[in-house]
């Protein structure tokens, strides 16, 4: 810290060696200075306030039938963006500000001096803004802030109509794109319709049905197929064994095949019924009715045919021959197993119909809920799409009759009484300040330049030298006397350069009154 202060003090015993260098030059740079700042122009600034009350009676009743735009955030974006190349392009033709413009270079500086030089600034709340401009000749400053007024209007309601006819376009072709998709879908889906409208008209749940009824007439057409064909068998068999016509008895099962037939079903479902119901249950009832009657003709028959046994095929004794009859049953029997198979091969091939037509119904469906589930976007999108361009139409009218935004002139640009710039108050203080600094700066630079050492020990450091003794100067009374002469002039000088300063500001101030 020691070697810094005395480093600094050496500093500044060789600046004060060319004191009156730096005198000097403080002098020269302040007045040249104070003769600049007073002979600068005059600049005289206007400003306009201007209010957008974004706040409409009819905005809140209109809340989700039209669009609610952030009108106050769209005010503030455009008050950001309002000073761009083609909006001072436009301020220059509306100002008149083009007239003494001759050539490209003097136009684009005229835009970079506009761009610079004009200023929108915000309160931040209240949607209140100010917009200043300053220039040396009033009237044309005057005539800049009225056409930025008449620019930041023009352009707040310009952009919002140009965004709602934007947004109305591009919704319109949204529409027509998704009403395309849309007819392509349900296409799809009639087409689909017509192609298995027999499959989709049943569910799983009835093809299970169906498959459980047919699988039922199909095990009972196996059965009576197998009790004619037994039935067949055996009478081929009496037909075989060379039987004498007196001991040829008519078959038994030959006797009334159907109604056995049928009596065997009833007795199964009646079984079947016994297992769920009592004996008192209306079905059971039925069932054994029925069985009793089926019974009773079982035994007419037989009767009719143990009297007339010729007249029926089925007979067995009496007039005719045994072996005729039994080939003419047998034949009967042939037919009636033909008739069985038939219907066997009926009911097998429409088991396999439906089984298949199960199996494709999963799939069916599943296509269908694809080709639903695409309808439905396409669909909701479509009705979503309407609905805004309805929403846009609306906000749009909405707009147009109550608008946007309110713009509210609050203080239109007037003339102002006194010049904004340059403050020449405190531009003379600071000029004296850097009088001040040049002359400092000045000193530095010379005694760096013609360097001299102040102590020993800062010679002995720089040349390495031994420094074997000093010899000091002894102060006489005459050179007292001119150093303390010295000494009041300099001071004189520094009081004289900042009087003179402060006289300027005095009778500055007391000129702009």
């Amino acid at each position: 810290m020691e070697e810094l202060v005395s480093q600094v003090i050496g500093y500044l015993r060789g600046m004060w060696r060319f004191r009156w260098w730096g005198l000097a030059l403080a002098w020269l740079v302040g007045v040249a200075g104070g003769v600049a700042i007073y002979l600068m122009p005059d600049k005289y600034e206007f400003t306009a306030r201007i209010n957008v009350d974004t706040q409409s009676v009819l905005r809140p009743l209109m809340s989700g039938l039209a669009v609610q735009p952030n009108v106050s955030q769209q005010i503030n974006m455009l008050s950001r963006t309002l000073i761009s190349r083609p909006n001072v392009e436009k301020l220059i033709t509306m100002a008149d500000l083009d007239l003494g413009v001759r050539s490209p270079a003097e136009r684009e500086a005229l835009i970079n001096a506009l761009m610079s030089d004009l200023q929108i600034r915000s309160t931040g709340r209240d949607n209140l803004f100010t917009l200043a401009y300053a220039d040396t000749r009033p009237e044309r400053a005057q005539r800049v802030v009225q056409s930025l007024l008449s620019l930041f209007v023009e352009s707040g309601l310009g952009s919002n109509r140009q965004d709602a006819d934007a947004a109305r376009r591009f919704i319109e072709e949204q529409i027509r794109s998704y009403e395309q998709k849309l007819t392509e879908a349900e296409n799809r889906l009639k087409d689909f319709r017509l192609r298995n409208m027999a499959l989709l008209g049943a569910g799983t749940r009835d093809y299970i049905t169906q498959i459980a009824d047919v699988n039922e007439q199909l095990r009972q057409a196996r059965l009576e197929l197998r009790e004619a064909e037994n039935s067949r068998d055996a009478m081929k068999q009496q037909l075989a064994s060379g039987q004498s016509e007196a001991d040829f008895a008519p078959p038994p099962m030959l006797a009334t095949p159907e109604i056995d037939a049928r009596i065997e079903t009833l007795q199964r479902n009646l079984d079947d019924l016994l297992q769920r119901y009592t004996e008192r249950h209306p079905d059971v009832v039925g069932a054994r009715r029925v069985i009793e009657e089926l019974e009773k003709q079982k035994q007419d028959l037989l009767a009719q045919m143990r009297e007339n046994p010729v007249a029926s095929p089925m007979g067995g004794f009496g007039m005719g021959s045994g072996i005729e009859q039994t080939r003419l049953a047998l034949a009967q029997g042939e037919a009636r197993v033909a008739s069985l198979r038939a219907r066997v091969t009926e009911f097998e091939s429409r088991l396999e119909t439906l089984q298949a037509d199960a199996q494709r119904i999963p799939q069916l469906e599943t296509e269908m809920a694809q080709l639903n589930r695409d309808y439905s976007v396409h669909k909701s999108n479509y009705d979503a799409l309407v609905s805004r361009r309805e929403s846009a139409s609306i906000a749009a009218e909405m707009n147009t009759q109550a608008g946007i935004a309110d713009f509210r002139v609050i203080d239109p640009p007037s003339m102002p009484t006194k010049p904004s710039a340059p403050n020449r108050l405190l531009l003379l203080p600071l000029a004296a300040l850097v009088g001040l600094g040049a002359g400092f700066a000045l000193t530095f630079l010379i005694s760096q330049l013609r360097p001299s050492f102040g102590d020993p020990r800062q010679l002995r450091e720089i040349s390495g030298l031994p420094v074997l003794g000093t010899v000091s100067m002894l102060p006489t009374p005459e050179r007292r006397r001119k150093r303390r002469n010295g000494l009041i002039a300099f001071g004189g000088g520094l009081a004289a350069y900042a009087g003179a300063f402060a006289f300027a500001t005095a009778a500055l101030k007391i000129l702009q009154g």
